[in-house]
């Protein structure tokens, strides 16, 4: 057997070694989400801007989860699997929302604890949830509202000379003095 068959049985033997532990290690973390304390729930929203799996779950300001997938539904909305801890008992009816570290943070669920007795249980749905809000799109609406004002403002100072009588009644203001001698 010469040398260079001998590095290419070692290459191909390590190959199959590394591709038994990644094999091994996938099959273990697939075993150990069911039975490390966790559920896993769906929460069902129509846009999650800035999400992605790994993003943290919170009740209370405190992480309780991490969001484990991603997907959109028939309808096109999205739907984000959440791994949540079994130590933290969230009421069936509670509700999600995408929230933002500042004003240009990071994104995270937020989950808003319910009334219910019964508590979430893997499969389990959160149908109540509040999407991401855009930047982008709450700083379209601000300017779009101060155009509207300033054109309210503009409409006003147009029609108010009209709505003061006949001309010279009033004076332009600041043009009339004490003895109206710049009426």
């Amino acid at each position: 057997m010469s040398l260079e068959s001998k590095e290419q049985m070692i290459g191909g033997l390590a190959l199959v070694v590394l591709l038994a532990v990644i094999g091994f290690l996938n099959q273990t973390r697939d075993l150990s989400t069911a039975a490390d304390g966790r559920i896993r729930v769906d929460a069902l929203f129509g846009r999650v801007d800035g999400i992605a799996p790994g993003a943290e779950v919170r009740l209370g300001g405190i992480r309780i989860g991490s969001v484990a997938d991603q997907r959109l539904d028939d309808r096109f909305r999205a739907v984000l699997t959440l791994s949540l801890t079994d130590n933290v008992p969230v009421p069936k009816d509670s509700s999600a929302s995408v929230q933002t570290d500042g004003l240009f943070g990071g994104k995270f669920i937020v989950i808003e604890p319910g009334g219910s007795l019964e508590n979430l249980k893997t499969g389990d749905l959160i149908a109540f949830t509040q999407d991401s809000q855009v930047v982008s799109d709450i700083l379209e609406l601000i300017i779009s509202q101060g155009h509207q004002a300033l054109e309210e403002r503009k409409a006003g100072a147009i029609a108010a000379p009209a709505a003061e009588g006949p001309a010279g009644a009033i004076g332009a203001p600041g043009l009339e003095g004490p003895s109206g001698i710049f009426k």
